[in-house]
């Protein structure tokens, strides 16, 4: 009898984004450094007669809004499988967090999918599949610290030789950003092309401030305490502190253990969590 699989589906943060244009597709060109964090959903599948999709501890959707629902539709419809799932999540990641957990269960059920089923697809051919569910799919395919580009099809790998020095204080405000909302008010901010799109080296004289979400000045001008938030890192020892995505996860990254366990006591009436990069060859 076939066992039940598991596979976990990591989070992100972005560091730095900027929203460079309005595409033609009405899609947004982008520039991130997307960096994989091992706070994870775990996704059991769990040999059935059909489809199902339950989740343990959260109300989500389990229709064809979720992604998990859309990356099963669509390689069932291609490769007409004869055994079907259900699929289990047990769901850590915050939603509307900014973190980007429904673009990492819809890689995650594409991979465990390609493997249950011995499709034999390469990465390539599931990031392909993977950007027809949505822009921050494709990298979690893969994963790990990249500089995603174009909608977020184009990525490739960035190097960084202090990431294992690093370490990330997660806080989670009590409200969710939606995302269309978050895309839909940065027009304005579009219309002004006198600021950098690029980002810093990340070397050992990596100068952090420099970068910049622009999502950060439009959810907080509907909710300031992500400045609060941010200040409150920054004063607390944070090498960088911003947004991750649209919002509304904010985090700190440091490279002292000690002010970092002291900074998560100040955010007691908070959600918090300390994570660390994924690191994958």
């Amino acid at each position: 009898m076939e066992k039940t699989y598991k596979i976990k589906s990591y989070s992100k943060i972005n560091l730095g984004l900027k929203v460079l244009n309005l595409r033609p597709d009405n899609f947004h060109n982008i520039n991130s450094i997307f960096i994989e964090v091992d706070l994870c959903d775990i996704l059991q599948f769990v040999p059935s007669d059909s489809f199902k999709l339950k989740c343990v501890n959260k109300n989500i959707p389990l229709d064809n809004s979720n992604t998990i629902v859309q990356a099963y539709k669509i390689l069932n419809e291609k490769f007409d499988f004869r055994k079907h799932y259900e699929i289990i999540v047990d769901k850590n990641i915050p939603v509307g967090g900014g973190m980007g957990g429904g673009s990492s269960n819809a890689a995650a059920t594409l991979k465990a999918l390609n493997k249950l089923n011995n499709l034999k697809l390469t990465n390539k051919i599931l990031m392909d599949i993977a950007l027809k569910i949505g822009s921050d799919v494709p990298f979690f395919i893969e994963g790990g610290l990249k500089f995603v580009y174009g909608r977020g099809e184009k990525i490739k790998p960035h190097m960084f030789s202090l990431i294992d020095a690093i370490y990330i204080l997660l806080v989670f405000p009590k409200f969710s950003i939606d995302t269309s909302w978050a895309y839909k008010n940065i027009k304005k901010k579009l219309q002004y092309k006198n600021y950098s799109t690029k980002f810093p080296p990340l070397d050992s004289n990596v100068k952090w401030k420099l970068f910049e979400n622009d999502f950060e000045d439009i959810v907080g001008s509907t909710y300031p305490e992500i400045f609060e938030i941010k200040n409150i890192l920054y004063e607390n020892g944070a090498l960088y502190s911003g947004l991750s995505g649209s919002g509304s996860t904010m985090f700190g990254v440091y490279n002292d253990k000690i002010a970092l366990k002291k900074t998560k006591q100040l955010f007691n009436h908070y959600n918090t969590l300390i994570v660390s990069p994924i690191q994958r060859k």
